[in-house]
């Protein structure tokens, strides 16, 4: 039993935690993909990869891939992005836990190929389209304005 003058060292600064903590993902064999997919930074939270992989649109060395799926050293993933293009990256390091952007990158190669002049223009006419529509309005439509749009539409 401790006394009433002990102090209990926190879990984030004792060192046989740290040690543990160490240890543990020295010896990480696999890691879930939606998991190392958001770690590394490829999506931007666990969710939209896990939509991403129940939509199809990962694949874990030519297979579809489920958010469960466990990752190993070495597996080649392919993201279908936007306009059909590919991300092609390997497995280099595994981890469980977020890192800085910088050094999740070391966490895979990129083997995407360069993009098609196709898919440059396809990528540029998109950007065009987008720009043609213009921009939303800065605010939402007041009482006034409100009540025109229905004339207009006949409501």
């Amino acid at each position: 039993m401790l006394g009433p003058g002990t102090q209990i060292p926190k879990s984030g600064n004792c060192k046989i935690n740290q040690q543990i903590n160490k240890s543990a993902d020295q010896q990480m064999t696999s890691v879930r993909l939606d998991v190392w997919l958001d770690v590394t930074c490829l999506f931007k939270t666990r969710s939209e990869a896990q939509k991403a992989c129940d939509g199809g649109k990962v694949e874990v060395n030519g297979q579809a891939a489920k958010p469960h799926r466990l990752l190993r050293v070495g597996d080649e993933i392919r993201i279908t992005r936007l306009h059909g293009r590919r991300q092609i990256v390997v497995v280099q390091e595994l981890a469980e836990r977020h890192v800085p952007k910088a050094e999740a990158r070391a966490f895979y190669e990129d083997r995407t190929p360069p993009p098609t002049p196709e898919e440059l223009e396809m990528i540029e006419l998109d950007r065009a389209m987008r720009r043609s529509f213009g921009s939303r309005p800065a605010r939402a439509p007041d009482k006034r304005e409100r009540r025109a749009l229905r004339k207009l539409k006949g409501q």
